[in-house]
């Protein structure tokens, strides 16, 4: 090798220390599962279900002054899935998670594009679905300004399939994807207190035809709402309300809210809350105007029962709910906490012949450890006590079985190598 090869070697390795930071980090987390009733009613004659699932995930993160720059691919399977000699993985569990780059064009400006996670507050609306394995992103670009304490994100999005030579026909319409987005998210800190207001305008490709395949055109739908934390005493409060409005389809009208304040106390080891949350619903027997709340991209399994009974890929233009719940979060050892949390859960609309509105309560138990650094244990345990009209919202299975569901999840999160910027 000559001497400039060489010299040019050095000067890169002299220039990515000297003026940049590389990180690559991995995310390993195989999850097992036993379901027997969750996200529903258990069936007659069923066997409960069984499993390991895994996320396999690298991260590189580059910075060099006024650019960072992210790319994260992941497979996500889960075990036994693929034959242990197949050449290739025929099950399509690889994919590239986010790739996005963030450019600072002014000490308070920015612009992020790319395929990107987009998260606020407390994630109702707007979150990482991390619980997930695959997690949610946005194909999106964001025009951020900063100052102090005081921050505005923009952000915009168009959807297509692929690199058309006429029409923009969407057909990827399912689960709320969008073919267009756009957003303002605006958020000011004052000490222990904080506001947000977000103005979310959502498009999606409308169809008609027998087979509902036939583009026409474009409905949308819009989410204005606040998020609030702040402290009275020694409770913390964290509150937030929202509307929707527009269209819930091509033909029908929207006019939807959601409410939701929890207050939670800690006196020393121990934290204590209370909550309240309540998602307008459309009343079984039919109306003309649609006034069922979704909250359309944030991490839902977060909230209303961890077994996903609703909000989670289901309960959509439906009776709503009213989710009231107490938690507490125990200190168990130096590293460890036990979370216990149960919901009592009611339709917020009628059902149908004036059914009991009660629809059943909920119990969930996760213990978490750390077991070494970047090394994580959570062990959960949920049961749901369903009254008869749960199976009103529920297909018609009946609610004399028992429903139940448990974990164990290993999370291993460590720094592969990182460059220190000098």
């Amino acid at each position: 090798m000559s001497f400039k090869y060489i010299l040019l070697i050095g000067l890169i390795f002299y220039v990515v220390n000297a003026h940049a930071q590389l990180t690559i980090d991995a995310d390993i987390r195989p999850r097992f599962e036993y379901r027997h009733g969750f996200a529903n009613l258990f069936p007659n004659d069923a066997e409960p279900a069984a499993f390991v699932v895994q996320r396999s995930r690298l991260n590189l993160n580059y910075q060099m002054e006024k650019l960072t720059m992210m790319m994260s691919f992941q497979d996500v399977s889960v075990w036994g899935d693929t034959k242990q000699v197949d050449a290739t993985d025929s099950n399509n569990s690889f994919s590239l998670f986010q790739a996005w780059v963030d450019y600072q064009f002014h000490e308070n400006w920015s612009t992020k594009l790319g395929r990107q996670v987009i998260s606020y507050d407390d994630q109702r609306i707007f979150g990482g679905l991390d619980w997930a394995m695959q997690g949610r992103f946005h194909d999106a670009a964001l025009l951020r300004y900063k100052k102090g304490s005081f921050k505005a994100d923009l952000g915009f999005a168009f959807s297509q399939e692929g690199q058309a030579t006429d029409g923009n026909a969407y057909y990827l319409h399912g689960a709320f994807t969008y073919k267009t987005m756009q957003y303002a998210y605006l958020k000011k800190n004052w000490n222990k207190t904080s506001a947000s207001f977000l103005v979310l305008n959502t498009g999606f490709q409308d169809f008609k035809g027998l087979n509902n395949d036939i583009p026409d055109g474009v409905f949308y739908r819009q989410t204005i709402g606040s998020h609030i934390t702040f402290p009275i005493d020694k409770i913390n409060f964290l509150g937030s309300v929202y509307v929707q409005t527009g269209k819930s389809n091509g033909t029908t009208d929207l006019s939807a809210y959601n409410l939701a304040l929890e207050a939670n106390y800690k006196p020393s080891k121990t934290l204590f809350a209370l909550g309240f949350e309540m998602l307008s619903g459309t009343n079984q027997d039919g109306a003309s105007k649609n006034k069922s709340f979704f909250p359309l991209y944030g991490t839902n399994h977060k909230f209303n029962g961890f077994m996903d009974y609703f909000y989670v890929g289901n309960h959509a233009n439906t009776v709503g709910l009213n989710d009231l719940y107490a938690k507490a979060v125990f200190t168990t050892g130096e590293k460890s906490n036990l979370l216990a949390k149960v919901h009592y859960f009611a339709a917020n609309a009628d059902l149908l012949n004036d059914a009991d509105s009660y629809l059943g309560t909920e119990l969930d138990l996760v213990f978490t450890q750390q077991l070494m650094t970047a090394v994580k244990l959570n062990v959960g345990y949920s049961h749901m006590f369903a009254s008869e009209s749960m199976s009103l919202i529920k297909g018609g299975r009946p609610q004399n079985n028992t429903n139940n569901w448990a974990w164990v999840q290993f999370t291993i999160t460590p720094t592969l190598f990182t460059t220190k910027n000098d």
